[in-house]
């Protein structure tokens, strides 16, 4: 049955939400017939398929890309896609059209903003014209160049409040779930219990209502992933083998066999 952001919201305080990111029809099927919840398109395909250093040169063109790839799979899970960088801070109607793309070409049921009380009106007025959003705060990997690297928040007490701040506006602008990147976890089970949509951990300890990883940190394709982490495979090992014995046969005229 297909999930919508009701069986998400439905789900607070009952189930975890487990969520996972993919790039393409392939990886989505392969999520989906786990029976994830929400599948991620995430901006973070720069880095870990485009071979970026950030998530910061990804366009809304390579967006609305990967997401149309990932609806074709036509999967159960709820299809969530990222608005990249800078989007958000366009004009109204230009952060209107760029959501519109996600949702109309991309097949996207919905799309994730990174920003707290400072999106809030903005992201008010897209869920009074018909988009479903997911707000993202705590580490926000779009502010990367402004931050000069990646850190936790949520340490001091001075933005846990900025923190529970941000979750409240945005639970309050009409988002059905709030990602906490990043995010002391003592902080994220205050925002959690304080309210009443769903939020998914990233790096942001185990009260959180759902948590999400990056596939390619999960299937261990990935040399050096964050700490927070959970590997569930070694595919790299196993690529490269196949990989060495197809190249090996091909050399040594095993492959095609007569």
């Amino acid at each position: 049955m297909k999930k919508t952001t009701k069986t998400i919201i439905r789900k607070k305080g009952a189930e975890k939400i487990a969520m996972l990111t993919a790039y393409d029809a392939l990886f989505a099927s392969l999520a989906d017939a786990a029976d994830v919840d929400i599948i991620l398109i995430g901006d973070s395909v720069g880095n870990t398929i485009l071979g970026y250093q950030s998530t910061v040169p990804v366009t809304i063109e390579t967006m609305v890309h990967h997401t149309a790839a990932v609806s074709r799979a036509n999967p159960d899970a709820l299809i969530l896609a990222d608005l990249p960088f800078g989007c958000a801070h366009f004009s109204f109607d230009r952060l209107l059209e760029d959501c519109r793309k996600l949702v109309q070409l991309g097949g996207a049921d919905a799309v994730k903003i990174e920003g707290g009380a400072d999106m809030a009106e903005k992201i008010a007025k897209l869920t009074k014209a018909g988009i479903a959003v997911m707000g993202h705060i705590g580490l926000e990997p779009q502010q990367v160049l402004k931050l000069g690297g990646y850190k936790k928040f949520g340490k001091t007490e001075e933005e846990k409040a900025k923190i529970l701040a941000d979750a409240k506006a945005l639970e309050n602008a009409g988002a059905f779930a709030v990602l906490m990147e990043m995010t002391d976890a003592d902080c994220a089970k205050k925002v959690t219990e304080s309210i009443s949509v769903p939020t998914i951990g990233i790096g942001s300890g185990a009260d959180c209502d759902g948590q999400v990883l990056v596939c390619a940190d999960v299937l261990g394709l990935t040399q050096n992933p964050p700490s927070f982490v959970k590997q569930y495979a070694n595919l790299s090992d196993t690529i490269k083998k196949a990989y060495a014995a197809y190249v090996s046969d091909v050399k040594n005229g095993k492959f095609p066999t007569a």
